[in-house]
């Protein structure tokens, strides 16, 4: 399984970024897709994830409302839609992927078996 996330990048304050996840490597029927944050002196943070076979989704208290994930079974691609952004947004994003998707949507970054490189998200003031 590879995982590359792309789109990060520098915005201000209320702007929006759309980051993209694309997964390869097996087909992802049974996965749970997982967004997690990372801030410098962070620990990683769930943000937000989505059951692959249903589109099922279930967000972070801190962003829900403004962000929004979603999966484009063709492309096989995961989406992190990120409205209304505030500088305690600013953090390296990952997505990652849980093979036991049937069983659990986990919210731990030790539930997820397989990660991406991560993309820099920054937002000013």
């Amino acid at each position: 399984v590879q995982l590359q996330a792309s789109g990060g990048g520098l915005v201000q304050a209320g702007g929006s970024l759309r980051l993209s996840c694309a997964a390869s490597g097996r087909a992802f029927s049974s996965y749970v897709m997982g967004w997690f944050r990372q801030a410098p002196g962070n620990e990683r943070e769930f943000v937000a994830n989505i059951r692959w076979s249903v589109g099922s989704a279930y967000y972070a208290d801190s962003v829900k409302g403004r962000f929004t994930i979603s999966r484009d079974n063709v492309k096989n691609t995961v989406y992190l839609q990120m409205n209304s952004l505030k500088p305690e947004d600013t953090a390296v994003y990952y997505c990652a992927a849980d093979p036991r998707g049937w069983d659990r949507m986990s919210v731990y970054p030790r539930s997820y078996e397989y990660w991406g490189q991560g993309t820099l998200v920054t937002v000013s003031s």
